[in-house]
């Protein structure tokens, strides 16, 4: 059975992409914490981030490490990074912009326009 991260590689949903490799897809979470909230997927669905290959996992981090640096350089805020594991059956790495206003597990309603906006300013 397929995640929705899994229909999201296959382009059967619509994403705000920010990054993409051969190995690996960025883009922004649509139920966010803070503004520029960033889902780091690879392409191959594993359940858990440890039952990724070791050259997956090793690429999945590498692309988080690409991701989160622009964050910084384009949004001036430190980014938080998590790994939760339980709300989407598909190993994915969260990245968030720290604010002052953040709290955890907070949900912001943004409209498509804001999230364009975002794109925009992260997208690779």
């Amino acid at each position: 059975m397929s995640s929705v991260f899994d229909k999201i590689v296959k382009g059967e949903i619509p994403c705000y992409k920010i990054y993409e490799d051969e190995k690996n897809l960025a883009f922004l979470d649509i139920h966010p914490e803070s503004r520029g909230h960033v889902l780091v997927i690879p392409k191959v669905e594993v359940d858990k981030i440890y039952e990724l290959s070791d050259e997956d996992y090793d690429s999945l981090f590498r692309a988080v490490k690409k991701v989160a640096k622009r964050m910084g350089e384009v949004l001036g805020q430190r980014t938080l990074m998590k790994v939760v594991g339980t709300d989407v059956p598909h190993a994915h790495v969260h990245l968030m912009p720290l604010d002052s206003s953040w709290t955890y597990g907070r949900t912001l309603e943004l409209t498509p326009a804001e999230f364009e906006e975002i794109q925009g300013k992260l997208a690779f």
